[in-house]
C-alpha cells in the first residue's frame, strides 16, 4: 500500500509545484537501481540527494549503503519532508528541509564529510538559471575528489550547468519510468 500512498503524495506535490516536482509520478525501481550503480553507492561513506520526493530513491539509497555510511536528503517542499519524515526511519538519514543552495552549510551542520555521491532528480530545467548555476557549483565544489554527481531529468539542461565545474558526463536513458528520464554520470577529478 505504501507505494500506492507514495504515488499519491508524488501526484500532489506535481499538482502543487509542477516547476519545483518535475514529475507526476515516483521513480520507478529500474532507475533507482541504475542510480545506485551509477552512484557507486554500495562503496559510498557520505551520500547527499537532492530532492528525495516521496522517498523512493532514499530507499533505495539505504538499502544500498554501508552500515556505517550517511545520508544527508535535502527536501524543498514541506509536505514531502513531513512524509519522509513519517516514513523512513533510518539511524544513517539526516533529512533536512531546506534548498539544495544550502548544502555546504548543511554539510557542515551534520559534520558530514566531503560525499563521496550526490544523486539529485531536482528539476534544473525549471529553476531560475543564476539558482541552477551556484546549486551546479555547490555540487562541485563540495564533492570530493573522486566524488561521484548522478543527475535524472526529463530534459539535458542539468549537463549545461554542471559540465563548466565537473566536464563532460556520462549519458543514458532510463526508459522503464514515466516519464523516461536522462541519467547524466560525474566523476569529479
Amino acid at each position: 500500500m505504501a507505494p500506492l500512498r507514495d504515488s499519491a503524495e508524488f501526484l500532489r506535490g506535481f499538482v502543487r509545484n509542477p516547476a519545483q516536482v518535475g514529475s507526476v509520478v515516483p521513480s520507478s525501481s529500474r532507475l533507482e537501481q541504475r542510480l545506485v550503480r551509477n552512484a557507486g553507492i554500495a562503496e559510498a561513506r557520505s551520500v547527499v540527494e537532492l530532492g528525495p520526493g516521496t522517498g523512493g530513491t532514499t530507499a533505495a539509497l539505504l538499502k544500498a549503503m554501508q552500515p556505517s555510511a550517511r545520508l544527508l536528503a535535502i527536501e524543498l517542499d514541506n509536505r514531502f519532508y513531513e512524509h519522509l519524515s513519517s516514513s523512513l526511519h533510518d539511524s544513517r538519514l539526516a533529512l533536512e528541509l531546506a534548498s539544495a543552495e544550502r548544502l555546504s552549510d548543511l554539510l557542515a551542520a551534520r559534520r558530514m564529510p566531503p560525499p563521496d555521491a550526490i544523486v539529485s532528480g531536482i528539476p534544473f530545467s525549471t529553476m531560475p538559471r543564476e539558482v541552477s548555476d551556484r546549486i551546479a557549483a555547490l555540487i562541485a565544489n563540495v564533492l570530493r575528489p573522486g566524488g561521484r554527481f548522478v543527475a535524472y531529468q526529463v530534459r539535458a539542461h542539468v549537463a549545461g550547468f554542471v559540465t563548466p565545474y565537473l566536464g563532460e558526463p556520462t549519458k543514458e536513458w532510463e526508459f522503464v519510468n514515466v516519464p523516461p528520464v536522462r541519467v547524466f554520470s560525474w566523476v569529479k577529478r
